[in-house]
């Protein structure tokens, strides 16, 4: 599978972004996509996760700082997962990743970077203060 992360750019605190990842190639009914991101200096972070088996559905995870601020969604037609991204704050300035694994992980494991088998290249967000 190919992932394609694009939508980062320059805001303002509390201003918002849409970021999307469109997936190619051999995708399937079963899926959990992420989305981590990565300050400098710092190591890759989780930030949220949805997952679905089958055609509907989606559960979703979020980082609890982002939580009521960011919202992760998927479109099947488009073979596309958006993160929209509100409030941003300086804090949220990052370096963003999109990934990838064709299972349905279970919670313990959704926030291992280790799991995700598939990802895309990082979009840069940054927020002004």
């Amino acid at each position: 599978v190919q992932l394609q992360a694009c939508g980062g750019g320059l805001v303002q605190a509390g201003g918002s972004l849409r970021l999307s990842c469109a997936a190619s190639g051999h995708t399937g009914s079963t899926y959990t996509m992420g989305w981590f991101r990565q300050a400098p200096g710092k190591e890759r972070r989780f930030v949220a996760a949805i997952r679905w088996s089958g055609g509907s559905g989606g559960s979703t995870s979020y980082l609890d700082s982002v939580k009521g601020r960011f919202t992760i969604s998927r479109d099947n037609a488009k073979n596309t997962v958006y993160l929209q991204m509100n409030l941003l704050q300086p804090e949220d300035t990052a370096v963003y990743f999109c990934a990838a694994r064709q299972e349905y992980l279970i919670t313990s494991r959704l926030r291992n970077l280790d799991e995700y088998d598939s990802w895309g290249q990082g979009t840069q967000v940054t927020v002004s203060s």
